[in-house]
């Protein structure tokens, strides 16, 4: 799915300050590893819904051993492991017996406890990547899956791990012992031990996937294979909030048009992004906040939510508005199934102006029914000259008004909203009286 940079931002996928991104959101990785992982995955949405079935498979596979998921690997052990290979260490002797054994300990005391300290390190990793494999193994695994069964399965098969992973406790191993098998993992395991650590990361990252959908209780979203786009949703929310409120939305062929009106703050965006969300989240494999949640595939997802001038370049916030409405209309015109998010279309310019541009481009959209379109405004007054098209749905967000006081029940409703509220919250926050008193 094609996804540019103005789309990860706008839904948060990646966010400037990182506590407010769903990366953060969903980061319940152990290892500074796992985590670029699991960035890598959240950028990187699949291309097909073969794949996306292989991926949530995995996630679901690991949902279903997640209370046995081994935990004695952690950021440390993998430090560990790291830094045995950089850190210079006096040669041991490539077999090890008890009077080299004596006198390495003997006159090399720092680093045999180097040697020592390692090798429990990677005691306890071997044993819990063992432990994983075997936790993960299962008739029928997806592919993405199996491959790193698999490898960890041929690499801990060597003879020289046979004793480290029957080890019961580090402490009952002879320094000959501790010699044999430092000198094993320094010089004829260092390889294999950092293709251990990567796929150690990767499982990581899937875990935190896992743990996420676990935590937020997250549904996995039902692909269909349709040629025209679509989309169904009951209980979706947006997963960043703490008090979300759930959606029930659905746009298809027939209707692929949303025209969202609604006064500020009554929740548009927070809708939209939540839309995008879950697709996007869909689409890279992971469950969605939502109850119910079917869609097809999407070759493409574009927003314009957070559109900003340019100083620089001496580019107002209208011109950059138009280039991001053109560049959209060049990339969707390929026939290809695209969702296309678009928050509060020209701003930038005065009403009458925006109001003749969103009704052309609207029209304009209108002709694409191959894409699905979800568009908020403010300007209202359009929505009565669209309702001559077949294919566009009429939504808004409520708003009341009791003794001067604004109530947002953030609720989806049928139709088209006429408030104008930007007063009444210009005089709840007190500028009105502010400005009466100068």
């Amino acid at each position: 799915m094609q996804v540019d940079k103005t789309t990860l931002n706008d839904l948060a996928i990646f966010a400037h300050n990182e506590e407010l991104s769903v990366l953060h959101h969903i980061d319940f990785t152990r290892t500074i590893g796992g985590r670029e992982w699991l960035r890598y995955l959240l950028s990187k949405p699949l291309n097909s819904i073969k794949d996306v079935n292989n991926t949530q498979r995995l996630i679901q596979r690991i949902i279903s051993v997640h209370a046995q998921w081994p935990q004695h690997i952690t950021n440390g052990t993998v430090m560990v492991l790291e830094k045995f290979y950089d850190t210079p260490i006096d040669d041991m002797a490539s077999r090890a017996n008890p009077v080299n054994a004596f006198t390495y300990k003997l006159l090399h005391t720092a680093d045999y406890s180097l040697v020592k300290y390692s090798v429990e390190h990677f005691t306890a990793f071997v044993k819990g990547l063992r432990l994983l494999a075997d936790l993960l193994k299962k008739d029928g695994n997806p592919p993405n899956l199996q491959v790193m069964i698999d490898r960890i399965d041929f690499m801990l098969g060597k003879p020289e791990l046979k004793a480290v992973l029957q080890t019961a406790d580090s402490k009952t191993v002879t320094p000959v012992e501790m010699l044999k098998r430092g000198y094993f993992f320094r010089s004829r395991f260092k390889d294999e031990c950092f293709q251990l650590i990567e796929t150690y990361n990767i499982l990581d990252a899937y875990y935190s996937m896992a743990t996420a959908c676990i935590t937020y209780k997250f549904i996995f979203p039902v692909f269909v294979d349709d040629a025209n786009p679509r989309f169904s949703a009951t209980g979706l929310w947006h997963p960043l909030l703490q008090v979300p409120v759930a959606y029930n939305i659905a746009l298809e062929k027939q209707e692929n048009f949303l025209f969202l009106t609604g006064a500020n703050m009554a929740g548009k965006s927070t809708f939209i992004k939540a839309i995008g969300l879950a697709v996007y989240l869909a689409q890279v494999g992971m469950g969605v906040p939502a109850q119910t949640f079917e869609l097809s595939y999407f070759d493409g997802l574009l927003s314009n939510i957070q559109v900003e001038d340019n100083i620089i370049q001496g580019e107002s916030y209208f011109f950059n508005e138009v280039q991001r409405i053109r560049k959209t209309i060049e990339k969707i015109s390929d026939g290809k199934k695209w969702l296309i998010l678009i928050d509060e279309l020209f701003k930038g310019t005065n009403v009458q102006d925006a109001m003749k541009c969103s009704t052309t481009v609207i029209e304009g959209l209108l002709k694409m029914q191959n894409v699905l379109f979800v568009l908020s405004t403010h300007l209202y007054e359009i929505g009565e000259g669209l309702k001559k098209f077949p294919n566009i749905q009429f939504r808004y967000f409520e708003t009341e008004v009791s003794n001067g006081q604004l109530l947002f029940s953030y609720q989806l409703k049928d139709g088209i909203s006429n408030d104008r509220l930007g007063y009444l919250i210009l005089k709840r926050e007190g500028v009105v009286d502010m400005l009466e008193k100068l």
